[in-house]
């Protein structure tokens, strides 16, 4: 109905990017469909919709083109009880040319390969009224010299194994890397590195491919660097697990035995009796911000992450609990949250021989872009803060900055024209922490409405000078004396609130509605959120939400504007 579609709309400006292909280029977009497109002329040459548009899915992830096939996953683990797939479809035509699921469905509905008839067997109690998850949202890799496809697969749904496979199992093949033969979809191989998942650690980071000469032989192999903190090197000839280290804090587990190549997880981690404090947070060790890899220096750069979180499901009725279509839920609370280290982020060189950090560099700032080397042994990396950085790919020494003057999530690209080498970074903040990192997220000055996304190109030559972006700007709360705020209401506000706080929490994706005189006003509140009086901002209508939903809604904003206030008070600013 409008209800399921205005909530579609949301987040069209998230995209991971785009592919090419022979004479198309390959889009996909946040409601589903994908489209292939005339490189010469830009018009549409087929359009192909790749999930139902009543379930609560989306696409941020770029489609891989290769082989004459494009493939694509999609997300939306967290929106409902949702079973995760990759379609290929025929470059030129838009026809399915197979699926693959990566969860099993329900076994009385019969299995639709060996692969699930063999994953079913890793799952218990009635798993497939909650979807299983495991939807592949980034991380696909195309190897031309094996003539395979490697998928990265999600989490759980929801993230609860209590909840959604009761008596356990690992859950396959959840937080996994699996092996497709390209051309029909069917399973080769697979390694999990989180077998029965309870924190959201997906294994959608980016897989890369590179010839590693390991104890005296020569190894193609796989790298793979996903949310629970260890960096993997697999044999991609087998799926054998070659090495598995800690490349940031692992509170959860150990390490990975590497006789079962299982991680041998610490007691409690799984919040059986008490809220568990563990280390990568849910935002990963290392997000879908690309790594890349050198061979000259044999080094692999990483943007990493050190937060760490504390999950508990006390009051959570597990036998009950269930994920409704569009609003979701991940069956645990987030009760707290720690830091490992004296800084929130760093990018590290990684010996995927040594198996140990080569160098590091602290960051003070959250949430830093993927990474690009080159062949002069430089390593390119923008981060939250809006700096551009090329540090030497050896050292990790400083060797040039550039302030973008806005955050950067996308990681630079490099080519050549005409014997001239550039460089090219989209500048722009988003992503999960931008959505959901609230005050952290705010902190940064990336203000909606203020800065300009661009496109930046340098090259050594380079001479053209940057037009400046505004200043960092800080919404300031608005507080109206006259709002009484009531309790109750604020507790039903602050409820509804947490779909819309994707947007608005203050991290520069949309208006940050403390700040806002939107809200302030009962009529202009219904106009905008009831009536779609925004939609041609991005802004979708929910006409299912009621008067009095809408009430408090504006008691929780006016309760946090007020409490902002308060803290910055306290805070002398």
């Amino acid at each position: 109905g409008k209800a399921t579609l205005g909530r579609r709309v949301t987040g069209w400006a998230h995209s991971r990017g785009i592919s090419f292909y022979n004479d198309k280029v390959f889009a996909a977009t946040r409601d589903g469909r994908l489209i292939a497109i005339d490189a010469k002329t830009g018009k549409a040459v087929w359009t192909a919709q790749t999930f139902d548009p009543a379930k609560p899915l989306y696409i941020t992830g770029a489609p891989k083109a290769f082989k004459g096939k494009v493939i694509i996953g999609n997300g939306g683990t967290e929106n409902g009880p949702t079973r995760g797939y990759v379609t290929a479809y025929d470059a030129e035509t838009g026809k399915q040319a197979w699926r693959f699921y990566v969860v099993p469905g329900n076994p009385a509905d019969g299995f639709e390969n060996e692969a699930m008839e063999m994953a079913a067997k890793t799952w218990t109690g009635e798993w497939w009224k909650h979807g299983g998850g495991g939807n592949v949202w980034h991380g696909i890799t195309y190897d031309p010299e094996l003539d395979q496809l490697y998928i990265g697969t999600g989490n759980g749904s929801p993230w609860n194994r209590k909840i959604r496979s009761p008596q356990g199992g690992d859950n396959l093949f959840l937080c996994s890397i699996v092996a497709l033969n390209p051309d029909n979809g069917k399973y080769l191989w697979h390694y999990q590195t989180t077998p029965g998942e309870s924190w959201d650690y997906n294994s959608n980071m980016d897989i890369v491919l590179a010839d590693l000469n390991i104890k005296g032989k020569d190894v193609k192999a796989l790298m793979h660097a996903p949310k629970n903190g260890f960096f993997y090197v697999i044999d991609r000839k087998t799926g054998k697990l070659i090495s598995a280290d800690p490349f940031v804090e692992t509170t959860w587990a150990s390490h990975v035995d590497m006789n079962t190549g299982r991680p041998v997880e610490i007691a409690g981690a799984r919040y059986e009796e008490k809220p568990a404090d563990v280390t990568p947070s849910f935002y990963g060790a290392h997000s879908w911000h690309a790594m890349s890899y050198n061979p000259n220096t044999g080094l692999v750069y990483l943007p990493a992450l050190h937060l760490g979180v504390t999950y508990s499901d006390s009051g959570i009725d597990l036998k009950a609990w269930r994920s409704v279509d569009f609003v979701g839920g991940f069956g645990l609370n987030i009760v707290g949250s720690s830091n490992p280290k004296a800084y929130p982020a760093s990018l590290i060189a990684w010996d995927p021989v040594a198996r140990k950090v080569a160098w590091a560099v602290p960051q003070s700032t959250f949430w830093n872009g993927g990474t690009l080397t080159t062949g002069g042994d430089l390593v390119f990396q923008g981060r939250s803060d809006g700096m551009l950085m090329a540090y030497d790919a050896k050292t990790g020494k400083e060797l040039w900055s550039f302030d973008a003057g806005l955050g950067i999530s996308a990681p630079p690209i490099t080519y050549s024209i005409n014997g001239r080498q550039y460089i090219s970074i989209l500048v722009g903040f988003g992503g999960g922490f931008a959505g959901l990192g609230g005050a952290s997220a705010a902190a940064l000055g990336w203000a909606y409405g203020v800065h300009t996304r661009r496109v930046i190109t340098f090259s050594l030559e380079g001479k053209a000078s940057l037009p400046p972006q505004p200043a960092k700007s800080f919404p300031k709360p608005i507080v109206d004396k006259d709002f009484k705020v009531v309790d109750s209401l604020v507790a039903k506000g602050g409820m509804l609130f947490g779909y819309c706080g994707a947007c608005h929490s203050g991290g520069g994706m949309a208006p940050d509605l403390v700040a806002s005189q939107v809200p302030l006003s009962a009529e202009a509140f219904a106009a905008v959120v009831q009536k779609g009086g925004r939609v041609d901002k991005g802004m979708p209508s929910f006409p299912n939400l009621t008067d009095q939903d809408l009430l408090a809604i504006r008691h929780f904003i006016r309760q946090v504007a007020n409490n902002s206030v308060l803290e910055k008070k306290a805070a002398g600013r």
